[in-house]
């Protein structure tokens, strides 16, 4: 598949700048596939959020969450995370921020599904989770 779907889960308050550092790095040249950033950018209402975000995921071939030294206590990212396996989207972390395989993780959130932010494993992730789930 040429261009998988991705949703970018992230700690909204504490790794908005890591998000769009990822984001962006995803346009690069060198990197060996595209993801679009289906993500939420502003604050809704709860029930529209839900609503939106849901219908996002549904339409997103994985799910990336980024995994900052705050992230666990995210409330949205949780929920982000348990909507994915609801619909059978999987989901893999990558470490950003300063976090790292001793950081707690949000719940839902496989520590061996948690990676370096290096983009050969990245890539790896990628063609794992394009054999999973929904995908499958």
């Amino acid at each position: 598949m040429a261009n998988p779907r991705a949703f970018i889960s992230f700690d909204y308050d504490n790794n908005r700048g890591e998000r769009l550092y990822f984001t962006g790095q995803t346009k690069n040249i060198k990197t060996p596939f595209n993801i679009e950033d289906w993500s939420s950018k502003t604050v809704l209402p709860q029930t529209q959020w839900e609503l939106l975000i849901r219908t996002k995921i549904n339409k997103c071939h994985f799910l990336i969450v980024l995994v900052g030294l705050k992230t666990a206590t995210a409330t949205g990212v949780k929920k982000e995370i348990a909507f994915a396996k609801e619909q059978n989207v999987p989901v893999f972390g990558v470490y950003v921020g300063g976090a790292n395989a001793t950081t707690p993780l949000p719940t839902g959130l496989q520590r061996n599904r948690t990676i370096e932010w290096k983009w050969d494993l990245i890539s790896s992730a990628i063609d794992q989770v394009m054999k999973e789930g929904k995908n499958s």
